[in-house]
Order: C-alpha cells, then structure tokens, then sequence
C-alpha cells in the first residue's frame, strides 16, 4: 500500500443516501435523490487551524476536530435526509432539524454519561474502590453503546447508512492504494479501516476508564459534570492514539490495539452494492486536492451510465 504521508488524509461519514467527505480543501455531500441521480455539493473548508495555530497542538486539535466533525456531521446528515426526499414530500425545517440535533446530543449524554454513572454510584457499596467503580462504570458504558448500535441497526433505513458506511471505508482505501478510483478496484476493498469513527468512539471510552479514576469520588451531581467536563481531554488523547495507530497500521502491534476497534466495526457497516460504491467515489472524488484532479478521473463504463448533478 502507497505511504499516507504522501497524500492527504481523507475522512467521511455515511449520511441518508449518501456519503460526505471532507479532504485538506473541501467538504462533499453525495446523495441519490428519489428520481436515481447523484446531488454532489462542495464546499470550502474553514481554514480555522491556519488563523489560530494553536488549534494544531496535541490534544487540542483532537478536541477541535471532535466539535467540528460533529457540527458538519449532523448538518450534511440534514441535509441528506432532505435532499433525498421525493420532491412531493415537505423537507424539514431549520427548526426540526435543530430540535432533531439537539435530542441526538441528549440522548447520547443520557446513555452514555448518566446513566452508567448513576448506576455505578447507587451500587458503588456493592463494587468497592474508586478503580473498580469506574472499572464497572466504562463496561457498562460500552455494553450501552454496543446495544444501541445493534438495536438502531434492526432499522431499515439505519442498515442502508451502514452500507453506505462500508462504502465510503472501500473508496477512501482505494485511494490509499494509489489506484484508479473506479467501483471494480473499490469492491475488492474490506468494510473496515483503522480510521472510523466507530473505532474512536470505542477507544474514548476505554480512555475514560483511566481518566474518570483521577476524578475519583462524590454526588452525583459532581460525578457527571466532572466527566463532561474532562470529555474534551478524553476525545484528544482518543484523537492522538487514533492518528499515531492508523499511521502504523501495517505493524503487528498497531493491528492487535487497534483489532477491537475492528470488530466493533461489524455492527456498523454492511457489504454496499456498485451505486453505493459510486456514490462515495464520487463524493470522495470532489474533495482531492486540484492537482491530481487530472489523475483522479474517473472512466469507469459502470459510472459514466449515470447521471451527476453538482449543486
């Protein structure tokens, strides 16, 4: 496989019927509309970190990267969700999609926040010390997640998005391989990269586990707004050991640390099929850097039978 510190790092995320991707210049949104055409928009990223260097540093350009992943994450899953309504449908309003945004936020604090830790803290004359308590605490907070995965990807329209999950994972691969960015080459390709997301999230909370120890006892109260406090520190180390592992992938210690990351993986991506596959081809396509745009063309007989509108 070609270096990664010859080229750019490319992310992504799975979206409603689509797949967004944000390279070193742009951000793209590729959905299929109701009628079977692709909508492809760019947009320039904010050069925020350029302005303010210290938006660069470690642990702080984790923490950064986090609220921003998050603020376009759930706009472009907005507004995938509109534009692949059928027309004869009302999209939704600014204001329910904040309102959707908003509840999302919640009920991710409620599971994954309170509610083990008040658990733990009613129980905590059954469990012992401070170490074992959070021991106990992190276990059920991933036990939490891995049921709402599994219970959310029962959803019909949640298992599409994990295809499309899969298909981004397959594209952005093809592009690592240094090969022609075309269906045939990115089917080959395996659903699961050492980068996702879903990766992260599991290692934030193993990280917690460490860092929820230094907090050591209290209320209640001083348990959950000490760990949503600290919450930024933790998704900066999560941020740092995800970079330095992805980067030494091929050695066989980066593959045993990063093996669970891997399976969690399988709950949140499915094989795609081709118009998925071209859909993050596209997408990814739209944020490469200007100068290889000519060597990143794509003439793949199966893409070129459908139509591409960019927006």
């Amino acid at each position: 496989m070609l270096n990664m510190e010859m080229k750019p790092s490319i992310g992504g995320m799975a979206v409603i019927e689509g797949v967004m991707m944000r390279g070193p210049q742009q951000t793209s949104l590729a959905v299929r509309t109701a009628s079977g055409r692709i909508e492809l928009e760019t947009e320039p990223n904010k050069e925020l970190p350029r302005r303010w260097s210290f938006l660069k540093w470690p642990l702080i350009r984790g923490t950064y990267q986090l609220i921003t992943s998050m603020a376009i994450g759930i706009r472009m899953l907005n507004k995938s969700a509109n534009l692949s309504m059928p027309e004869e449908e009302e999209e939704l309003s600014a204001t329910e999609l904040i309102l959707t945004g908003v509840f999302a936020f919640g009920l991710a604090i409620l599971l994954f926040v309170i509610l083990p830790t008040a658990v733990v803290h009613y129980t905590q004359a059954f469990i012992g010390g401070v170490v074992a308590q959070n021991l106990v605490e992190g276990i059920l907070r991933i036990a939490f997640f891995l049921l709402y995965v599994y219970a959310i990807s029962r959803m019909e329209e949640i298992d599409r998005v994990f295809m499309y999950h899969g298909a981004e994972h397959k594209s952005i691969f093809t592009y690592e391989a240094g090969e022609e960015l075309t269906i045939e080459n990115a089917r080959k390709h395996p659903t699961l990269h050492p980068r996702c997301g879903t990766s992260f999230l599991l290692i934030v909370m193993v990280i917690s586990i460490l860092v929820f120890v230094m907090l050591g006892e209290g209320t209640l109260f001083y348990r959950i707004w000490t760990r949503l406090a600290v919450l930024p520190i933790v998704a900066g180390l999560g941020y740092e050991f995800i970079k330095f592992s992805g980067k030494y992938y091929h050695n066989p210690w980066a593959r045993i640390v990063i093996a669970p990351g891997l399976w969690l993986q399988k709950l949140t991506t499915r094989e795609p099929d081709d118009q998925q596959l071209e859909i993050a081809l596209q997408a990814l396509k739209a944020v490469l850097p200007i100068e290889n745009e000519d060597a990143q063309k794509v003439s793949d007989p199966a893409m070129a039978q459908l139509g591409v509108a960019r927006a």
